[in-house]
């Protein structure tokens, strides 16, 4: 009994949580902060909470790809413009030539994942830079969606409206009958959509041979080699999968809106990438959990927010914020992977 207390507490004090602590921690003392300020105003609120995961639900899908991409030491610029990609074939296919959105989102698949599986062989087979093959990508499916259109196309269809329009009300007992909680709080299709892949992030990344290979692969990738470990085929699926995500995360943008745009997300692979950054993920590599990029979501959720029920401050302090709060993770990585490297000098 003693044995398995003193693995559960050296699990728990490993270095490379500290990251996720930090980001928990920091969520709820700004959490608190907010509490403090605007309790009275409804910052304390259910249907608050839940509107920062609604907000920024799309984000949060894409944040699960990037999470596993920066595990392996990569990184993908590319997010953004597929998602936008994503819009604009729902968009254009649908409004435009009369083709179903289902058929639309599945075109929009065998792109996205195709491209990201393409980038991925190219990272790997001809040894390109990450950022600079991405680069190109990002440029690839931007372009796409401006020769498709540059103007916004409305989307109007049963099934997109019904999608948009899907809640799940949060209800409480009262005088015998269930009734809603007001104010009115509810969970919709991109809500659980995000939570979904967080727990198939989470499933993949911690129960699976494929999930190993990804920590294996970003902690020393010639290791990984030498162990006789399938990094090509692990990095490849990984870019893959990230850009399944990519799309999804398209989908939800697009029922966010109701629209595609050929300049929608732009700047949207910088907010995932800080998505994952401030939850935890190392940008070396190596160290990386879903439920801390989770948390990363929240933690970029609740700064506007503040700023909201603050009434007074531009938005654009949010910008600020959160750069302010990347530099200050990117501080404590730096701290956390020399404190790391002096531990096993030792």
């Amino acid at each position: 009994m003693k044995h398995k207390k003193q693995t559960l507490l050296s699990r728990i004090s490993n270095p490379k949580y500290i990251m996720v602590y930090a980001t928990v921690g920091i969520f709820l003392i700004i959490y608190l902060f907010g509490a403090l300020l605007y309790g009275d105003k409804g910052f304390t609120t259910l249907r608050t909470f839940v509107n920062m995961f609604i907000d920024n639900a799309y984000y949060g899908i894409s944040a699960v790809g990037m999470t596993m991409v920066l595990i392996t030491g990569g990184i993908d610029l590319s997010v953004g413009a597929v998602a936008s990609l994503t819009g604009m074939f729902i968009a254009y296919g649908n409004t435009v030539l009369g083709i179903h959105p289902a058929l639309c989102i599945a075109a929009a698949l065998v792109v996205g994942v195709g491209l990201g599986l393409l980038m991925g062989t190219a990272i790997h087979y001809l040894n390109m830079p990450p950022f600079i093959t991405t680069l190109t990508g990002m440029f690839l499916a931007r372009g796409a969606c401006s020769l498709i259109s540059r103007e916004s196309i409305d989307i109007s269809h049963p099934m997109i409206d019904a999608l948009a329009k899907f809640k799940i009300y949060f209800m409480r007992p009262e005088n015998g009958e269930w009734v809603k909680i007001k104010p009115i709080a509810f969970v919709n299709f991109n809500l659980i959509l995000f939570l979904v892949m967080i727990a198939v992030g989470i499933i993949i990344l911690q129960k699976t041979r494929f999930g190993r290979n990804v920590y294996a692969i970003g902690g020393n990738e010639q290791s990984a080699k030498l162990m006789g470990l399938p990094v090509a085929r692990t990095k490849v699926l990984v870019y893959g999968f990230n850009g399944l995500c990519s799309v999804l995360a398209g989908v939800a943008y697009a029922l966010y809106v109701k629209s595609g745009w050929n300049l929608s997300l732009q700047g949207g692979e910088l907010e995932v990438i800080t998505c994952a950054v401030i939850g935890g993920t190392l940008l070396t590599g190596g160290v990386g959990y879903m439920i801390g990029t989770m948390f990363g979501v929240l933690l970029k959720s609740v700064i506007p927010a503040l700023i909201t029920f603050n009434g007074n401050l531009l938005s654009w302090w949010g910008k600020i914020a959160t750069g302010a709060l990347l530099l200050l993770f990117i501080g404590i990585q730096r701290a956390v992977v020399t404190y790391t490297g002096r531990k096993k000098a030792d």
